[in-house]
């Protein structure tokens, strides 16, 4: 990756020491990269990065916005983080674009940098700590490959393939914070995973808003761009991100076969939001029910061990029971292992929030608990066929007291450190032969048969 030369650290030059800076990052997998991004620009900028809000000089809170229980969330936490700091607080992701004046209110000295707008983020810190105000969250097309990061989880490579959105979700903020599609070149996706690969990464994530959007802008599509990251040398696998069902029509036929190569993991992330048709109009999706159906068949047919995650909005306004009936049945019949269940909430500036027939908030909450019920009933009747199973898994994360692994189909396997012995922890990054013998809602419990490599 290019070097940045370093910027020194003027604030507080004169006070002969280091400034300390604590970061947090919070939401999807492009806040994360955003947040490693982030990390190693504040050091290269003769910063010291600290693992405790109460130990820095300022901190920097990298936000999501996607909910409005996240919002008040974050909101929270710039208050929490205000009053330890005082003026020495710069808020960054996407609430910084979606919402300055709510956190403007909280404390109109607080600094904002917008997602696309990173490379500011040294001026930004200078400024918070001389007690000024800047507000950097104007729409930008940055290309956010070929920058230097500090990865959270040296297995982990997060690379953004784009930014914004073609849809047009009345329930969703996110082309309003991050503007309509804007692919970036397939030539430096590539570039970008060769050096990851080349650093020690054993998993890629490519991820934006909306993968199956990827090339609409630039005469490419997704399956093309995943025939290449495949025919890049390595040792690495790679999880795809999320598609709308809207997308994935005209390319379906190629995009599962790219999905059959080696290098892919067998994980399908495909949000339907509403098992109503009826709703998904109401939402703006542009696709059917059927559309969401026929395109896990066309994957399941090919890949049957496939991990299908999916996302659920309840209490949409003027969602009613038979409608909410419909999308408890639409799990039934199409049996995601995770489901990403959502109570609806009114974001600013989208056209639910203006909708009549809102829902209330305690019929929301009654649907989501029933529908948590159903879906945990799915993923461990889905996990039982997992029992016995034996295969590899790659470590790629310690949990409490164990080791965290995933196979082909993306599965967290959970490997107890008691069968590992002291030192554990050096096992990331490798591979286990393991057996299943156990499962839960959410992981396949395993022990060692032997270890590959």
């Amino acid at each position: 990756m290019d070097e940045i030369p370093l910027i020194k650290n003027r604030a507080y030059e004169a006070l002969g020491n280091r400034t300390k800076v604590y970061i947090e990052g919070h939401g999807c997998s492009a806040s994360l990269a955003d947040t490693e991004i982030l990390s190693c620009l504040i050091e290269r900028g003769g910063y010291e990065l600290v693992d405790c809000e109460t130990e820095a000089d300022l901190s920097v809170l990298v936000t999501c916005s996607v909910k409005s229980v996240t919002e008040q969330r974050m909101l929270g936490r710039i208050r929490n983080l205000s009053s330890q700091c005082g003026k020495r607080v710069v808020v960054a992701g996407c609430l910084a674009r979606a919402e300055p004046d709510k956190i403007l209110k909280i404390n109109p000295n607080l600094t904002l940098i917008g997602p696309g707008n990173l490379e500011r983020i040294v001026p930004a810190l200078e400024t918070a700590l001389s007690g000024r105000q800047l507000n950097a969250t104007e729409p930008t097309r940055l290309i956010k490959l070929g920058m230097p990061r500090t990865r959270k989880n040296r297995v982990v490579g997060i690379v953004e393939i784009a930014s914004g959105c073609l849809s047009s979700c009345t329930f969703c903020q996110v082309k309003l914070v991050k503007g309509t599609v804007f692919s970036y070149p397939e030539s430096e996706i590539v570039s970008e995973i060769r050096n990851l690969a080349a650093h020690g990464a054993k998993e890629v994530w490519l991820t934006s808003t909306d993968n199956s959007a990827y090339g609409r802008d630039s005469k490419t599509d997704l399956a093309k761009l995943l025939r290449r990251v495949c025919e890049i040398e390595g040792d690495f696998m790679v999880r795809v991100g999320m598609m709308n069902p809207l997308l994935t029509g005209r390319m379906l036929d190629r995009l599962v076969d790219a999905f059959c190569e080696e290098k892919i993991f067998k994980f399908l992330h495909l949000p339907v939001q509403s098992g109503s048709n009826r709703i998904l109009t109401e939402m703006q999706r542009g696709y059917t029910v059927d559309t969401y159906h026929d395109t896990v068949y066309a994957f399941r047919k090919r890949i049957p061990n496939l991990t299908l995650s999916t996302d659920i909005i309840v209490g949409f306004p003027s969602e009613n029971e038979a409608e909410f009936e419909e999308s408890m049945e639409l799990l039934r019949k199409s049996r995601p292992d995770v489901v990403n269940i959502s109570r609806f909430g009114a974001r600013q500036g989208t056209k639910a929030a203006l909708m009549e027939d809102q829902i209330s908030s305690g019929l929301s909450r009654g649907r989501s608990a029933r529908m948590t019920k159903l879906t945990k009933e799915i993923a461990s009747s889905n996990n039982r066929s997992w029992l016995g199973w034996e295969g590899e898994i790659l470590i790629d994360e310690i949990g409490k007291g164990a080791l965290i692994g995933r196979n082909f189909a993306y599965k967290p396997c959970v490997l107890k450190a008691e069968k590992l012995g002291d030192g554990y922890e050096r096992f990331v990054g490798r591979l286990f032969k393991v057996r299943v013998v156990d499962v839960t809602a959410s992981t396949l419990r395993t022990i060692p048969i032997e270890r590959v490599e």
